[in-house]
């Protein structure tokens, strides 16, 4: 199992429409939960910092989730490109496995 972890700065006032695209039941989840190998997602907010997100998604497998990378990449650039106004950044905190 892996967990991939996103860190995304939230433009002031998108936040809500961020909340519903990014949350364990939005595009992206959706998206994903096309595939097998998806385990689910979980969105974060910082709560001092409230425009400040994580999010979490797992997969059985990191291979698993290159092989949906790969069958999915015209729809996955498609919701990047849609999502994209509404951060003032983002970036790849890294896949994390658990240990023990």
């Amino acid at each position: 199992m892996i967990d991939i972890v996103w860190e995304f700065q939230v433009r002031e006032g998108r936040e809500e429409e961020f909340e519903v695209l990014y949350s364990s039941s939005g595009i992206w989840a959706r998206l994903f939960a096309n595939d097998p190998a998806y385990r689910g997602t979980t969105l974060l907010r910082d709560a001092d910092q409230t425009r400040r997100y994580l999010t979490i998604d797992r997969w059985t497998s990191r291979s698993e989730f290159q092989k949906f990378r790969q069958r999915s990449s015209s729809q996955y650039e498609a919701i990047d490109r849609q999502c994209e106004n509404l951060t003032e950044s983002e970036q790849l905190l890294g896949i994390f496995e658990a240990v023990g």
